[in-house]
């Protein structure tokens, strides 16, 4: 049954966070980000060498585009609930697909179903937001829906932990939740019911944000790809260890839920280029060190929140270049970012081949910091437009 749009209410405000960022962990840091953490499981069980997983990290990273692109039109057309569908179905699919694979071939496309979902979620519940929460609490509200990537790196994490080889188990698991919770957002939204007006050419407006989102994306794909691996085969860390740094991995992203109160604060320069500067340098630090448990931790904190944080910053900069039509920037910045971590997983996993994993990581990190400088000096508030 439909939902009319009404009035948004900080009861109706503070319901929709929780279930929206519980469908940011399932499709994010579970469906989508679950391949690089389970790469080790999946390099003993299929043979992966690190060219063959950048390109299977680097066809999910596609899917994730085709799906953001689709949500997207979803969500202009007011049939954002069905984007929030989309989403969660393509989660649960392609994690029972990863979940029954029996061969590599089998292995990518339950790959690369699942990480599409991830592209659904996100102009969904940019739209549930905007037509649930007041304006004024929105960039809070988004980007703490978005800090879910943390939650979702957490409990796979803990679950390494705990299980390490019962990885068909954990993805059956997550297509479970994936349909759980995507229901539950359902539920707590209002959905927008009249079509919104969109610019003719967003692009020319998204020019820049695109840019730095791409740099970024490309770098950061080395440690969402190859960051368990690293610190499993050239660090030496047990399995128990890294599945512990993983979580402090997730454990910080949730910080970069604060990244649209750092935007308010400092302004959309000095936070997109702190958060790129700080990924940047724990990309370098795991490089350097991928054996020290100490630097691993920090560095891994360091990156989650940053991370996150960036995913934040992008949001509210779409809203920012084109208030009228935040869903769809935020889509096509989405799809910037993670066409930059498909080009990355696929160009650093042939680095990787050729030199070494921790020479990759020295490339990823240089990438990230390209991008660090790229935003311009604005500073969002509420119900402002872009000066």
């Amino acid at each position: 049954m439909k939902r009319s749009l009404q009035s948004p209410s900080e009861h109706r405000s503070a319901a929709l966070v929780v279930p929206g960022l519980a469908v940011i962990a399932v499709t994010y840091g579970l469906a989508r980000y679950g391949f690089g953490l389970y790469l080790p499981q999946f390099r003993a069980a299929f043979g992966l060498s690190p060219g063959t997983a950048g390109a299977i990290a680097a066809a999910s990273y596609l899917a994730y585009c085709l799906a953001a692109h689709v949500s997207q039109r979803l969500a202009g057309r007011a049939r954002a609930r069905q984007a929030l569908w989309l989403a969660g179905g393509t989660a649960a699919l392609g994690s029972l697909l990863v979940a029954a694979s029996w061969s590599v071939p089998a292995l990518a496309v339950g790959a690369l179903v699942a990480g599409s979902g991830a592209g659904a979620a996100s102009p969904a519940l940019v739209a549930a937001v905007a037509s649930t929460v007041r304006p004024e609490a929105q960039p809070r509200a988004q980007a703490l829906v978005n800090s879910g990537t943390g939650a979702g790196v957490v409990v796979g994490g803990l679950l390494v932990l705990a299980v390490p080889d019962a990885w068909r188990a954990a993805w059956a698991g997550f297509a479970l939740v994936a349909v759980l919770v995507t229901a539950w957002a359902d539920r707590n939204s209002r959905w927008p019911t009249v079509p919104e007006s969109r610019p003719e050419a967003p692009l020319r407006d998204l020019v820049r944000p695109l840019v730095a989102a791409g740099l970024a994306g490309a770098g950061c794909a080395a440690v969402w790809t190859f960051g368990r691996d690293l610190m499993t085969v050239a660090g030496g860390l047990s399995a128990g260890t890294t599945g512990l740094l993983w979580c402090v991995l997730g454990g910080a992203g949730l910080i970069g839920g604060l990244s649209g109160d750092l935007v308010l604060r400092v302004g959309l320069r000095r936070a997109w280029a702190c958060s790129a500067g700080t990924a940047a340098a724990a990309t370098l630090a795991l490089a350097v060190l991928p054996g020290s448990p100490a630097v691993v931790a920090l560095a891994l904190a360091g990156f989650g929140a940053a991370f996150v944080a960036l995913s934040g910053v992008l949001i509210v900069w779409g809203g920012h270049r084109l208030p009228a039509a935040a869903p769809q920037a935020a889509a096509v910045l989405f799809i910037g970012l993670t066409v930059g971590q498909a080009a990355g997983a696929l160009v650093l996993g042939a680095v990787a081949d050729a030199t070494s994993t921790r020479t990759a990581f020295v490339v990823a990190a240089a990438l990230v910091l390209a991008a660090a400088p790229a935003a311009e000096r604005a500073v969002v508030r509420s119900g402002s437009r872009r000066r």
